[in-house]
């Protein structure tokens, strides 16, 4: 019998060649938002609206406590996706028909399911291609208040085991899911008048015209933070953790280095955005599509803006209307000799990092404030 123990070397995860159009996915594990991840994540975001801090003010608006923001529902539940979709992915390419249900409060819990749509491989690298999948997340499975939270399909870079290897051809359509924001009923007897200096007073429906760019203020600044933020997540890709992996072979992988999880830049473009355009909103509704455009790394600061693109009325809620608008997420990079412009300083270049758009149902002046 030999001394050396028998070695098993693992594979974690899905390559592209695993991939079947019609292939189900329930990810493993689950996730039920602790105080802890609400309040890392709300805060860290710099979450303005009073629904995510003041637990007076959701009850009063009616919510049975601390909603959870967009953002970091679409951080808990995309998360659980990662290690059967995208553990072993490149890139996320764009995400497509967001859209948002139940409400999430501490103490629920999230469970996903997956849909693979197809697998296509890619025209000018053959060890990568791409995916496409419909996910879904539903809180409290089994039980009374069992809801879906959200639904949304993405488009993912993912490498081949075997650059030769075949794929699985064919398409399937995404499922028909019913997923429509939840919004507490409009109480005429309630004093929201009452409520109104927890929030901003220039962010209500009637405040926003169309083609205006609105360039929030504050910035926040990306440290190896990142790392820890992805962990709790459940998020497991390596790229995003394992400078060991990157420095074995560096040219594979973007700029060389540990790259920021894509769903933080997401939660915080939404919450530097938050005071200006989200402050008074009852949720979000749809994101018809986002992208990222480029890359995020340790160091750097994100800052963000938002383009209104429309509004319309609120069907059979006079109290609302829908905002439609564009978040664009930036940083800024170093660029020796570059002059001072509109967008940067001397020495700088604005690099746009993130863009999305996205439908909010935002409360009217004339019922809320009076």
């Amino acid at each position: 019998m030999s001394e050396s123990p028998r070695v098993i070397r693992k594979l974690t995860g899905n390559f592209l060649e695993d991939f079947r159009p019609g292939q189900i996915f329930r990810h493993k594990g689950g996730k039920t938002l602790t105080e802890g991840l609400f309040t890392t994540f709300t805060e860290f975001a710099m979450t303005a609206n009073p629904l995510a801090k003041n637990a007076r003010y959701a009850r009063i608006y009616g919510y049975e406590g601390l909603t959870c923001s967009p953002g970091l529902t679409m951080l808990i539940a995309f998360s659980q996706t990662v290690e059967d979709v995208s553990e072993n992915a490149r890139a996320n390419l764009e995400y497509v028909d967001m859209r948002f249900g139940a409400p999430l409060y501490i103490g629920d819990t999230i469970e996903v399911e997956t849909k693979v749509l197809n697998v296509k491989p890619s025209s000018s690298r053959p060890n990568l291609g791409i995916v496409s999948v419909q996910s879904t997340a539903r809180k409290n499975v089994g039980e009374s208040d069992e809801a879906v939270v959200m639904t949304w399909q993405r488009k993912v870079q993912v490498y081949k085991r075997d650059a030769d290897a075949e794929l699985h051809p064919g398409d399937v359509e995404p499922d028909p899911v019913d997923c429509e924001l939840w919004l507490p009923s409009y109480d005429p007897s309630t004093d929201y008048k009452a409520l109104a200096h927890l929030s901003s007073p220039d962010s209500y429906f009637e405040d926003f015209e169309p083609n205006t760019l609105i360039e929030h203020s504050r910035g926040r600044t990306m440290t190896d933070e990142h790392i820890h933020m992805t962990a709790i997540l459940d998020n497991t890709s390596q790229v995003h953790c394992n400078q060991y992996m990157i420095d074995l072979n560096p040219e594979q992988y973007v700029g060389g280095q540990l790259i920021i999880f894509g769903g933080i830049p997401f939660t915080l473009c939404l919450g530097l955005s938050s005071p200006d355009v989200g402050d008074n909103s009852l949720g979000d509704l749809r994101y018809r599509t986002g992208k990222h455009t480029a890359p995020l790394f340790a160091g750097d600061t994100v800052f963000a803006a938002s383009l209104v693109t429309g509004k319309r009325d609120f069907p059979n809620r006079p109290d609302l209307g829908v905002l439609q608008c564009t978040l664009l997420g930036h940083k800024f990079v170093r660029d020796q000799g570059a002059a001072e412009s509109e967008d940067a300083p001397a020495g700088w270049k604005k690099l746009p990092i993130f863009e999305l758009e996205r439908e909010i149902a935002v409360k009217r002046r004339s019922h809320y404030a009076g």
